[in-house]
């Protein structure tokens, strides 16, 4: 459905109980516009602080990641004199349900109700609103508690309130069902109550409480966290075709662009003929936009040729006519068969020792026998649902943009340099996201779009089609990782050694060394909990020949793959259950920290303390035996089929999947069941994690089955769904059972969600097909059948 946006974007009061749409409206509007002109008043403003539960600090001081949190209720919360409650959502939604979760701690918190609930989508805009970069699983992470402070003081400060208009203390008022309610002394319910409506004026010009005396609610008062019966508030729009899209934006007097752009990272035009393109029915104008050569590139645009026309239709017939001769420079010799091979030599040499315990030469020289094998895994490409696409405004010196982007702010400030505007006179707008999986915390595309419109000095929609969107993607990263252990007379696993070559994410923001950094050291490398004496990772150099950004999961793929595939290769030849020797891999129930272990002070933990987030074996070793006695571990299958297991650790969370698989006469892999056992611990919305898990088996199924970007001559050879594959109805796995550990203290911080269910599939799978087969799989897309 197409949405015609004006100067300010109109408010609605219907609430998330009846299916509203979520307003995109700026904090101007909420302080200074309609809502107070309505007569909404805001609540009370917490001074930052940390976040905390009950007796438990929460740090707020990540290491690794822009983390900045704000939890000031005026920034958050607005309350109508009828009692209706507007709370702002900052993140981006591209179906994990996260600018609904959010507002549901909030509201919870504060005992709103629920069906009288609006939400109101914030523009970019991180100095008021905290840290907006939706990825790295850290949403919840690094607000949950931020969010319940919010409500909780808007709670007390209600309380208050009515204290103050009946005379009483405020120990003998109880907010609860969005009203305040009069106790008498001994706690009973008096029958008097006052609406929040009526209390809001009041609440919000008392003194604020203190962060120290905010009592927040015990699980069991919750009404609407880990109650499971939540669903995302765009649900409805959604699956009615009102929800509104990128694509869907219109602005008057826009036009429709499309752009072609270079192959080969780095390409520049030599020459270019326009001439049939111009004669293209619909076709206005050609315009080229520079592109971005320094380096690092960062998220700025490739640069190319733009054809605006007056639909995007015609804009496609447009640039099909067009003809470029490009100069592709250094990157077009890029060949992934030969780099492959190229990595591979790599791994065969000691590289750059990373972390290194005990004498790992030593246990090498001593093993009564050997294991070594390489894994192998290609690019990938995010390829959501929605290809890339924003709407841009650039006039009278000042921009605004409309985009699916889950980076808004960062997407902001590059595109106000790239215009040379003033921070203050750019507007980032965040529409629904058909997906993202990281391609769309990068902004090139709006920056290409802010360029056009200011050259044009019209609206423009620039829309990519999905085959611009596999072919110049920020690619998950190519690898291989070659895993060695040294195993004793008595069949212990006395050294190991892994050793990986990948191109760095790094390359996109800083000279390309060849090397990768701490971020990916901490995802599966050094972060391996075994128990093995002497361990020794070691990274070799590979460099970038195309742009390398972050994929759903990012570097777990594949370093849990190659762990996880390699363990239970192990325990076959030494003739043990698979389960059994991953847990005595993992060993004795222990938390690590590898700072206070003596480790270099760089080694990443997700971006959380060690102190307050340690690699706690005992609960990875718990989501296994959860997981393998759910699925009937050791139960007896037919002939050609298997069970396989593997567990990780990524984003604070533990997660552990058996996958049942199926190999037809034909060789064709089918998955009919996955179980997964996730301890991610304090929750909130567990129907979410139920689809996220649900959703990392389908993605996990991909990776590990279908997909893979390859290039040639600089270029990448795949161009749509049909040959970069994913799995789809006909072969996707047909049953997911989750199972949600129950923290087992109340001072668990949360762990992220997202991401984590993503990279124990492939493994899992791996060892199922293993196990029905007797082939070992050690490359990344495995393929559709076994041969």
């Amino acid at each position: 459905m197409l949405h015609y946006i004006e100067e300010h974007t109109k408010t609605s009061s219907q609430p998330v109980g009846q299916s509203a749409i979520i307003e995109n409206v700026s904090r101007r509007t909420i302080l200074g516009g309609a809502l107070v002109a309505s007569g909404l008043v805001l609540a009370v403003k917490i001074l930052p602080a940390y976040a905390r539960e009950p007796m438990t600090p929460y740090p707020t001081g990540a290491e690794g990641m822009s983390d900045k949190t704000v939890n000031d209720p005026h920034v958050f919360i607005a309350i109508d004199k009828s009692g209706d409650v507007k709370i702002v959502t900052h993140r981006s939604e591209m179906g994990t349900g996260i600018r609904t979760s959010l507002p549901m701690v909030v509201a919870d918190e504060m005992e709103a109700d629920w069906s009288r609930v609006s939400l109101v989508q914030a523009p970019g805009d991180e100095p008021k609103y905290g840290n907006q970069d939706t990825d790295g699983s850290r949403s919840m992470r690094h607000f949950i508690q931020p969010m319940r402070q919010c409500g909780a003081a808007m709670r007390q400060m209600l309380e208050a309130a009515a204290a103050a208009k009946w005379g009483i203390d405020a120990k003998l008022c109880r907010a609860k069902a969005h009203k305040v309610i009069r106790l008498d002394a001994s706690g009973k319910e008096t029958g008097e109550t006052i609406g929040f409506g009526d209390l809001a004026e009041a609440a919000m010009a008392l003194p604020t409480p203190k962060v120290e005396d905010l009592l927040f609610k015990t699980p069991d008062e919750f009404t609407l966290m880990r109650k499971g019966e939540t669903k995302i508030a765009d649900l409805r729009n959604i699956t009615t075709g009102k929800a509104i899209y990128g694509a869907d934006v219109r602005l008057p007097g826009m036009k429709f662009a499309v752009m072609a752009r270079p192959d080969v990272l780095g390409a520049k035009i030599v020459k270019y003929d326009a001439s049939e393109t111009l004669k293209t029915p619909g076709v206005e104008k050609v315009v080229e936009i520079e592109g971005f050569y320094d380096v690092p590139r960062k998220f700025h645009q490739l640069g190319g040729i733009a054809v605006v026309a007056k639909s995007t239709y015609a804009a496609l017939l447009g640039r099909d006519a067009l003809q470029i001769e490009w100069n592709n420079g250094e990157n077009g010799s890029y060949n992934s068969a030969a780099y492959s091979k190229e990595m591979e030599a790599t791994a065969a040499k000691p590289g750059k020792v990373i972390r290194n315990e005990g004498d790992v030469d030593a246990a090498f020289a001593a093993a009564k026998q050997v294991f070594t094998a390489d894994y192998h895994g290609q690019h990938l490409v995010q390829a959501p649902m929605e290809p890339l696409v924003a709407v841009a405004r650039v006039a009278d010196g000042k921009a605004e943009i409309w985009a699916p982007v889950q980076s808004p702010y960062g997407a902001r400030k590059d595109i106000a340099e790239a215009l040379k505007l003033p921070l203050e006179n750019v507007t980032v707008h965040v529409t629904l996201l058909g997906g993202g999986f990281g391609r769309k915390s990068k902004w090139d595309f709006m920056i290409e779009a802010a360029l056009l419109s200011q050259k044009l000095g019209d609206p423009v929609l620039l829309q990519w089609s999905r085959e611009d969107d596999t072919r110049h993607s920020f690619y998950h990263t190519t690898s291989v990782e070659r895993i060695e252990m040294a195993i004793d007379d008595k069949g212990k696993v006395t050294g190991w050694r892994h050793r990986t070559v990948s191109p760095s994410i790094l390359s996109t923001f800083a000279p390309d060394s060849g090397y990768q950094f701490p971020i990916e050291y901490g995802m599966g490398f050094v972060d391996v909990p075994f128990d093995v004496p002497n361990f020794r990772c070691e990274n070799g150099p590979a460099k970038a020949h195309t742009r390398i950004g972050w994929y759903r999961s990012v570097s777990n793929i594949q370093r849990a793959f190659a762990v996880q595939s390699a363990v239970c290769e192990v325990a076959h030849k030494l003739g043990r259950d698979p389960k059994d020797f991953l847990l005595e891999m993992i060993g004795p129930d222990r938390k690590i920290d590898l700072k206070a272990s003596g480790f270099p002070d760089d080694f990443w933990n997700y971006g959380e303390p060690y102190e307050s987030f340690p690699i706690d074996t005992e609960r990875l070793k718990n989501v296994v035996r959860v997981a393998a006695e759910k699925a009937g571990w050791g139960k007896t299958l037919p002939e050609r089929q298997g069970l396989g297991i593997a567990a990780h650790r990524a984003f604070a969370s533990y997660v552990a999947s058996v996958v049942h698989v199926v190999i037809d006469d034909d060789g064709t892999i089918r998955v009919p069941e996955v179980t997964t056992a996730v301890d991610c611990g304090f929750y909130v919305n567990p129907e979410r994690i139920r689809s996220q898990i649900e959703g990392a088996a389908v993605m996990g199924m991909s990776n590990a089955v279908y997909s893979g970007i390859t290039f040639k001559d600089g270029a990448v050879e795949q161009s749509n769904y049909s040959d970069f594959n994913v799995a789809t109805m006909h072969n996707y796995p047909k049953k997911v059972n989750t199972i949600i550990i129950e923290p087992k203290s109340a001072s668990w911080h949360t762990g992220g969600i997202g991401e984590p269910g993503v990279p124990p599939f492939a493994p899992a799978l791996a060892n199922a097909i293993f196990a029905a087969t007797g082939k070992r799989l050690r490359s990344l897309p495995m393929g559709e059948k076994v041969t």
